[in-house]
């Protein structure tokens, strides 16, 4: 489903971001992206649906290299949730949020009435079809740009640190909805549980390259490998829910 080739990556200031990365993703995989602060992992994930295009190398989605002409139909089957759902969000009301994208791509009347109720409901969210998204709790925001991501039926999902500012009942909430999901993740996180609950796979990223890969109980075992990445796990973590 995802293919990087030994993508290179710089800013324009000249900083490496990206240094050779390759990697496949197969589809219905639940893939975890880990690393320090100035890793590369936001912006390996704003390559996977053309936000960024590499300086070398190459991006292919399902087969299909991403580039210009590819790029409206690589987004439509790669959804993003960005950090700050405010970053999603801007209509006056939830329900005409999650009905723009089927919306522009042409889906009118029953249909269009139907995605929305059926991404609502997926997410918990259909009692809040109403309201303006501006006055939702950050939790509420998040579940509506979700439901605006899965209303469009998309191939691959990517998340961004999605547990950073949620509180543990919200964050509950959200494992339990990944848990659901069937299309392929991949979820960029400091967040270690969430990696053990939610994905099959992490991959380890430093100084823009790949260093570790591996079912998460494997990586996260080795205390060498998380201390020289600056990777914790939280403090009172039960260790033996590793070697199960």
């Amino acid at each position: 489903m995802i293919h990087l080739d030994d993508v290179h990556y710089a800013y324009p200031d000249g900083r490496s971001a990206l240094d050779g990365v390759s990697l496949r993703i197969a589809a219905g995989e639940r893939v975890a992206i880990l690393g320090p602060n100035g890793a590369g992992k936001t912006t390996l994930a704003l390559h996977l649906n053309g936000l960024l295009t590499p300086r070398a190398g190459s991006v292919s989605i399902a087969g299909t290299p991403i580039n210009r002409r590819s790029l409206a139909a690589v987004r439509r089957r790669v959804g993003m949730l960005f950090q700050d759902p405010d970053d999603q969000l801007f209509s006056s009301t939830v329900a005409d949020d999650v009905a723009f994208g089927p919306f522009n791509a042409g889906v009118r009347g029953d249909e269009l009435d139907h995605r929305v109720a059926a991404a609502l409901m997926s997410v918990g969210a259909h009692d809040l079809v109403d309201r303006a998204p501006h006055h939702l709790s950050y939790g509420q925001k998040q579940r509506v740009a979700l439901a605006g991501i899965l209303v469009l039926e998309p191939d691959v999902i990517v998340l961004d640190e999605p547990t950073s500012m949620l509180d543990p009942a919200a964050r509950r909430d959200l494992v339990d909805l990944l848990g659901r999901l069937d299309t392929t993740l991949v979820v960029i996180t400091h967040d270690l549980p969430l990696a053990l609950q939610a994905c099959d796979r992490v991959i380890v990223l430093d100084a823009g390259r790949i260093v570790a890969d591996g079912p998460p109980r494997e990586v996260f075992a080795d205390d060498d490998l998380l201390a020289r990445h600056r990777l914790e796990l939280p403090w009172g973590f039960d260790r033996g829910l590793l070697r199960r």
